[in-house]
């Protein structure tokens, strides 16, 4: 992680999240739907947001044939901001420094039991977000070697952890989603950095 981060962390500008609490996951789908993500983050204007940690168990179900597939797609709409539509839970988000209050600049939320959408910042029409920057992409697939009586219960738990991390100014939206042909539940642990754009800006000139 790069240095000016790490102190950004310890001044009170690190936030966390968690979906899924305890051995409770949260449903994705048996596809990979980009309406209702796993977890969303709405980056407002005058913001500046960089990813620095991800991790998800997987929990993939029972497979039942070859080519059975679990994936998790984090990825950015780069021109759309969510504005909190779609059925979801609201997070309350953690500092990462335990010396500051919870609390974000951003909009998030998880468990998305409905179609959501972003609004594009030229003031265009909201609609189905538009993922143009994918920045961690987990795939796997399933081989029972053709007997569909090898069945198997798979955990699966990718790590995302940038040496660059994207620099993410507002409005945009972050999200993770997560699916598979059968269907996958996950518990997420996401870490990140946020300031308005100007002190971000100071931070990395070496304040």
């Amino acid at each position: 992680m790069l240095a000016y981060l790490d102190k950004m962390i310890a001044d009170g500008y690190g936030r966390g999240v968690t979906v899924g609490a305890f051995s409770t996951p949260v449903g994705g789908g048996t596809i990979l739907d980009l309406d209702p993500p796993h977890l969303a983050v709405g980056i407002p204007a005058g913001f500046c947001l960089r990813p620095i940690y991800l991790s998800s168990s997987l929990f993939a179900g029972i497979s039942t044939a070859d080519a059975d597939e679990t994936e998790l797609l984090v990825a950015v709409d780069s021109l759309g901001l969510w504005t909190g539509d779609g059925t979801s839970t609201a997070e309350n988000v953690s500092n990462l420094n335990s010396k500051y209050d919870k609390g974000s600049a951003c909009r998030v939320g998880s468990a998305f039991s409905g179609n959501m959408t972003t609004t594009p910042r030229n003031g265009g029409t909201a609609a189905a977000p538009v993922l143009d920057l994918e920045l961690f992409h987990f795939a796997e697939v399933a081989d029972q070697g053709g007997v569909a009586a090898n069945v198997a219960y798979r955990l699966r738990n990718p790590v995302y952890a940038p040496e660059y991390p994207v620099w993410l100014e507002g409005p945009c939206s972050l999200f993770v989603h997560i699916g598979g042909t059968v269907a996958v539940t996950g518990l997420t642990v996401v870490h990140w950095v946020e300031a308005p754009i100007a002190v971000m800006r100071e931070y990395m000139n070496g304040k």
